[in-house]
């Protein structure tokens, strides 16, 4: 539905009215900026003049802003934790703005001996500061903070924050849980701009894509206020850049390490360069990092089912007995990897006057991650093809069977690019213009920005070889393994021929936003100063995803893994077990020198079904509007109330086809695009959302928060496209469901937060979320006996939880203790999910909702003083629901994590210093499990990666 007529006239004869009754002829106004002695700017500082009962808070670039000021001359007081106050006098004239330039200086630190940084106010003063003066409830941290260097991602500084884990990937930090809440219900955004994905089939962003250095500061809002995009269910993620400084800064940072699991070199750098001109109107900032890492993953993975059946003579009547639940798939892993990481940034700023400046901001992220899988796999035999002599079954566990294996290697084509690896482009671009306004009272900025991202996956090239025997089966759940029976029956010359593929992929995602922002000074109440802020916002999203696939067969020759060039990739050190040997595989330079378009030499054959229901486009636009005040009622308690309105529209493409048909068709060289039917649907709907948040100031150092807030998630892309896509051989079907409903959620937050002047918190709170219309995957058997993917809408959902934070330097000590300092967080999370549906089409009663961490814990100890740093941190995450079958047996969980690193930095003089960095000391995996938490689907580790290097800065 949209807005009616008569709405949007009542809307604007109210701003109207609004805009010409708060005019206050006769006035000025006072624009200032805050920086440390070192020229860095200093965010979230409590800005008062304080015989008006006037106050405001530093933005990201230090700077505020008091309009409609009476004239005459005023003390302005800055007050800034970890800082004395400092005072400056200001002149006010009519119909002029006054400037301030206010530096506060180290000198006055009262901790002259614990530096939490080593330069400047540091980063925990600069995120505890803007929290503090945030009106809704947040989390700050700056990457600074919890000393992460260049080789870190952005990912694995978001971990450490209250309510927050991480999925990984590779053993990087790649998506983000907020709250219990899977990673496509909450947003991500790039200085307030929304960052699109490069993943086909989600709305996920890849944290990992981005450098940590490249950031300044990370704010979580966990309660959103109506000036924010509305689709953030569990919270909405905004990183922040670094902004032009205001005198020259550069700093650079070379250092190399090591990941223990392959022994390969680490390489990474980085360099920022920025200044301002001497009349402060124009500043500029440049930005590069580059971080390049060969290291690899040992993983096995395992399928289990709680069904057995035999061919006793009848083919079609198969025997079944019943027998424990036993992994009928197992698979022994070896990935070898290198990623290269690429950012740049610039970032431009540019003041008129001081009532007016505009900037351009700019980042490029570029990664290329090439990768070898060498993988076999054994999958027992269909039951028609298993005899009664052919299995043994020990105390209820199925012990010995007949399999398939599969020895597969994983590689592209041998090029500079591809080097005989699977090489995954992805790419992230952000490029934003906006400007910052004063025209008397009335402050209005405004941004436009247009981002891409995109993942490109060409000449992908997988040869598999296929044997069948007899095979033994460990009965260790948690670590289950297949060996042949009689070893010679895994011999090379046993592997016949399977397959050999070449797959293009390529999505894309373009994202064009704006938005103004209107603010006026206002009097609800009569009880003090307040603001009435209004504002429209338009985000335009293209998501398309085009892939190809085509199947090779020799003419000649590879009949057997004999055959051909292969290689052994046992190893000894195996990290998840010794007994798992991998064997050899054919090598990663065979594959990548075949030519397969030589038909002299191969038979190609072009496979649509493998690519034509994967193959889709969406058009996502939403309008929102919104109008909201913030008021002071007394001078302890602001609220600020308002509501958001957003309208989607949704526009969506895809693929339904009969998969024999047109594979048929397209081997015979007939027309197959003639047998698939393009599907096209649209959807539209607008979403009210209220909000209100209040804030009492119970002294100078407690703050109690609470907010009710209404948010929304819209389906993932792929979920709304109209496609039908078959996979024969797994005898599985996924659909799309275009008549998805968004997930709405009502939420309410209590936060009691205390702040310490020597710069730390002790915070504590509670919320609940009441969800309806959450996205689930749907799993039934069709007609034929496949079973079917698609997507549904679930009933009702609940989340409550608490959270408790606690960090402070330990500045109360005697001695050396006090250079101490604790870092630690809790997070308890309890859901429940209503309306899902099992196999069969039964309700399955309450569960919880996939992705709520029970429990999750961050811990760090540091030690800090003129010359040294240190941090130990933990971090812990629960076992969770991660995906759902068709029944509970099916049901995927993502199982618990505990990560421990070491990170230390020496400072030789003020401009250099050296850092060193062990991470996952724990050698934590991945490890999924299925249904219950012996039975593991994938074990995936890392080992330990060491990185150091030498950074520089001058100020």
């Amino acid at each position: 539905m949209k807005l009616t007529t008569t709405l949007k006239i009542t809307f604007v004869t109210w701003i109207v009215a609004l805009f010409t009754g708060f005019a206050q002829p006769g006035n000025g106004n006072i624009h200032g900026t805050i920086t440390d002695d070192y020229g860095i700017y200093v965010p979230g500082a409590s800005v008062m003049i304080t015989s008006l009962d006037r106050g405001e808070v530093s933005d990201q670039d230090g700077e505020f802003t008091f309009v409609n000021i009476p004239a005459g001359s005023y003390t302005v007081t800055v007050k800034y934790l970890g800082f004395k106050n400092t005072e400056v006098t200001v002149e006010v004239t009519t119909g002029k703005t006054a400037a301030l330039d206010i530096v506060l200086s180290s000198e006055n630190v009262e901790l002259e001996e614990v530096e939490v940084i080593g330069y400047g106010l540091g980063g925990q003063a600069r995120a505890l500061n803007t929290q503090k003066n945030n009106t809704n409830i947040t989390n700050v941290v700056s990457t600074e903070q919890i000393g992460k260097f260049p080789d870190a991602n952005i990912g694995d500084a978001v971990k450490r924050i209250p309510g927050i884990t991480m999925q990984v990937d590779q053993g990087e930090a790649r998506n983000i849980i907020v709250r219990g809440l899977a990673p496509q219900l909450n947003s991500v955004t790039l200085n307030g701009s929304r960052i699109p994905s490069a993943e086909g089939d989600n709305r996920n962003v890849q944290m990992d894509l981005i450098p940590s250095d490249m950031i300044q500061t990370i704010q979580v809002s966990k309660a959103v206020t109506p000036d924010m995009d509305a689709d953030a269910l569990g919270g909405s993620v905004n990183l922040i850049t670094r902004s032009s400084p205001k005198d020259f800064r550069l700093s650079a940072t070379a250092g190399s390490g090591i990941s223990f699991i392959t022994d390969k070199r680490i390489l990474n750098g980085s360099f920022l360069v920025g200044d301002r001109t001497k009349n402060g109107k124009f500043g500029w900032m440049l930005a590069a990092s580059y971080n390049d890492k060969d290291f690899g993953s040992d993983d096995i993975e395992a399928e289990w089912s709680n069904e057995f059946e035999y061919n006793n003579g009848d083919a079609d009547n198969l025997e079944s007995v019943d027998v424990n639940p036993y992994n009928s798939t197992f698979e022994n892993r070896t990935y070898l990897v290198q990623r290269i990481r690429r950012s740049f940034s610039a970032n431009f700023d540019y003041s008129f006057d001081d009532n007016n400046k505009v900037y351009f901001k700019s980042m490029y992220n570029w990664r290329d991650d090439r990768e070898n899988r060498y993988r076999v796999e054994y999958e027992i035999l269909d039951g028609e093809d298993i005899g009664p002599d052919d299995f043994t079954i020990e105390n209820g566990n199925l012990t010995m069977f007949p399999a398939e294996s599969k020895r597969q290697t994983k590689g592209g084509i041998s090029n500079d690019r591809n080097k005989s690896r699977r090489l995954e482009d992805q790419r992230m671009q952000n490029y934003t213009v906006g400007g910052d306004h004063l025209f008397g009272s009335l402050k209005f900025n405004w941004l436009a920005s247009y981002s891409k991202a995109s993942e490109e996956r060409l000449n992908e090239r997988y040869i598999e070889y296929e044997s069948e025997f007899t095979v033994n089966r460990g009965i260790d759940g948690e670590f289950p393994i297949y060996t042949p029976v009689n070893a010679a029956d895994a011999a090379l010359e046993n592997y016949e021929f399977g397959e050999i593929t070449e797959e293009n992929q390529y999505t894309d995602e373009k994202d064009i936003n704006f938005f103004a922002n209107f603010e006026l000074p206002a009097n609800f109440f009569g009880q003090g100063e307040g603001i009435f802020k209004f504002g429209a916002r338009g985000r335009f999203k293209k998501k398309e995803r085009q892939n190809g696939f085509n199947a090779f067969e020799p003419t000649s020759g590879m009949e057997t893994m004999a055959d051909v060039a292969t290689k052994d990739y046992s190893d000894a050190n195996y990290l998840a077990g010794s007994q798992y040997q991998a064997g050899s595989f054919v090598t990663a330079e065979y594959l990548g020198g075949l030519n397969l378009f030589n038909t002299d030499q191969f038979d190609m054959f072009n496979v649509p079904s493998e690519y034509l229901g994967s193959n889709f486009d969406v058009s996502e636009n939403v309008i929102a509007g919104y109008v909201m005040a913030n008021q002071k009622l007394s001078d302890k308690l602001d609220v600020l109330f308002g509501v958001r309105v957003e309208n989607t529209s949704v526009e969506s493409n895809g693929n339904s086809y009969d998969p024999d048909a047109v594979d048929d068709a397209a081997e015979n060289g007939e027309d197959y695009l003639s047998l698939v039917s393009n599907n096209a649907a649209d959807a539209s709907y607008t979403n009210i959302l209220p909000g209100v948040h209040f804030k009492y100031n119970a002294s100078d150092k407690t703050v109690l928060r609470f907010a009710w807030t209404n948010t929304l998630a819209r389906p993932n892309y792929v979920d709304m496209a109209p496609f039908v896509e078959t996979v024969s051989d797994d005898e599985e079907i996924v659909l799309g469901n275009p008549d998805l409903d968004p997930t709405t959620s009502m939420n309410f937050d209590f936060m009691a937060e205390h702040y310490y002047q020597s710069v730390g918190i002790l915070s504590g709170g509670v919320f609940y979320k009441r969800l309806k219309d959450f996205i689930y995957t749907n799993v039934y058997n069709d007609a034929n006996g496949f079973e079917v993917y698609q997507p549904f809408n679930g009933d009702n959902a609940t989340i409550y939880g608490a959270e408790i934070s606690f960090q402070r330097q330990l500045d109360f000590l005697p001695g050396f203790a006090k250079n101490f300092g604790i870092y630690t967080n809790y997070t308890y999370l309890h859901s429940e999910a209503q309306g899902i549906r099992n196999e069969d089409g039964d309700i399955r009663g309450d569960m919880d909702l996939p992705g709520s961490t029970p429990n999750m814990f961050n811990a760090s100890l540091s030690y800090s003083d003129k010359k040294f740093n240190a941090r130990l941190s933990a971090n812990f995450s629960d076992a969770y629901l991660d995906e759902l079958g068709g029944n509970d047996f099916e049901d995927r969980y993502y199982d618990k994590q505990f990560f421990v690193d070491f990170n230390a930095t020496y400072s030789i003089n003020k401009n250099l210093s050296l850092y060193a960095t062990l991470n996952n000391i724990t050698n934590q995996p991945l490890r999924y499990y299925q249904g219950r938490s012996n039975q593991t689907m994938q074990a995936e580790y890392y080992e330990r990666v060491l990185t150091f290097g030498l950074k520089y800065d001058i100020y």
